[in-house]
């Protein structure tokens, strides 16, 4: 399935979202968390990994209800440093679902520019194999001029770890020594990786 669904809404769905728009202020920004998708495999009797694509598919529908609906920023927090600790063989499947999706999203760059959207990658993507740093460089770097839409995809992400790099970030920059009155939101909003 593509990145930016063809969603064919019902008039059910259409009157839902005028009446959301007429309805006063919406959202700048709206983040998904994609949980569930073992849960939702199991229930339906199908791979786990047949799961988390389905999650995919409709994170897809979620992008096109954001586009349509004139939301500008989208956050997905698609794959936790935390599974790095699942099965090997689910880990290499979910390695391999990232590579096909981005692959397809490369494929479709030209639907990308046509509604403007740009992909950032944010985590800690040293711990991705070299082959899916690359494509993911190659998406954040093909979309970079767009800004309509901009999805925020973590990826080998944790807060904790991004809070961790930040401060190593400022260490290294500083003489190492880091005063109580020195640590400030300030500080860490510079150095977070997102910004």
């Amino acid at each position: 399935m593509t990145w930016v669904s063809d969603y064919k809404y019902t008039w059910y769905e259409k009157l839902a979202m005028n009446v959301i728009r007429s309805g006063g202020h919406l959202p700048d920004h709206v983040a998904f968390v994609m949980d569930g998708n073992r849960r939702y495999a199991k229930l339906e009797h199908i791979r786990k990994i047949d799961g988390h694509s389905r999650g995919f598919d409709k994170l897809a529908d979620c992008l096109r209800w954001c586009l349509d609906m004139g939301v500008k920023e989208v956050s997905t927090f698609a794959f936790s440093i935390e599974n790095f600790k699942r099965p090997e063989d689910e880990v290499d499947d979910l390695l391999n679902l990232a590579r096909e999706k981005f692959t397809k999203l490369l494929e479709e760059r030209a639907k990308l520019h046509e509604y403007g959207v740009r992909v950032r990658i944010i985590g800690n993507l040293s711990l991705l194999p070299d082959d899916l740093q690359s494509l993911m460089a190659q998406v954040m770097l093909e979309t970079e001029k767009n800004n309509k839409l901009f999805l925020n995809v973590a990826f080998a992400y944790t807060s904790r770890d991004e809070i961790t790099q930040a401060i190593e970030a400022i260490l290294k920059e500083g003489d190492n020594v880091l005063e109580e009155q020195d640590i400030n939101e300030h500080l860490l909003e510079q150095s977070v990786i997102n910004r």
